[in-house]
């Protein structure tokens, strides 16, 4: 019975195929050391400077009137006091409304000039593995060979 089971067990095993060739593509590396995505980035950074410098100045201007506040709190009348709380109150949740669509915007735009890359970079690949015989290529492995990585050739195929 033993027998029967090892035989069994046998042909259900991984085959390894001789000869087979595996490379690997960082996707991390491809979005930060390529030209197209630094120049995606400093694009963005354009962009987006004017609105993150507006969303500075109402957060400090927003700190600037809880420091007043808490300075005048002691010599204020309580229906004052509380109006000017609620004053902070609004102008903290329109601050963090603002900020959240900045992020969401900021990630929206992230997202649309990084997608061109990843197509451009999935070209790349597939052009390398045709013409270097490549059988696989993994992309965001947890651990890899020095030996198997080819994210040096994909960013010199995007011009880096």
């Amino acid at each position: 019975m033993v027998a029967v089971g090892a035989a069994l067990a046998v042909p259900a095993a991984p085959v390894q195929a001789q000869g087979t060739k595996i490379g690997f593509v960082s996707t991390d590396r491809i979005l930060r050391d390529s030209p197209a995505a630094k120049a995606a980035q400093t694009k963005i950074e354009r962009e987006f400077r004017k609105r993150e410098e507006e969303l500075q100045k109402l957060a400090d201007s927003l700190n600037s009137d809880i420091q007043k506040f808490d300075k005048d709190a002691p010599v204020l009348s309580e229906s004052e006091r509380i109006t000017r709380q609620r004053r902070l109150a609004d102008k903290d949740t329109d601050l963090q409304r603002k900020r959240r669509e900045f992020q969401e915007d900021l990630n929206r735009r992230r997202s649309e000039e990084f997608s061109t890359l990843i197509e451009q970079a999935d070209t790349a690949i597939k052009a390398i593995a045709e013409r270097e015989g490549y059988d696989l290529i993994i992309q965001d492995a947890v651990t890899v060979s020095p030996r198997v990585d080819i994210t040096d050739q994909v960013l010199k195929a995007l011009g880096g």
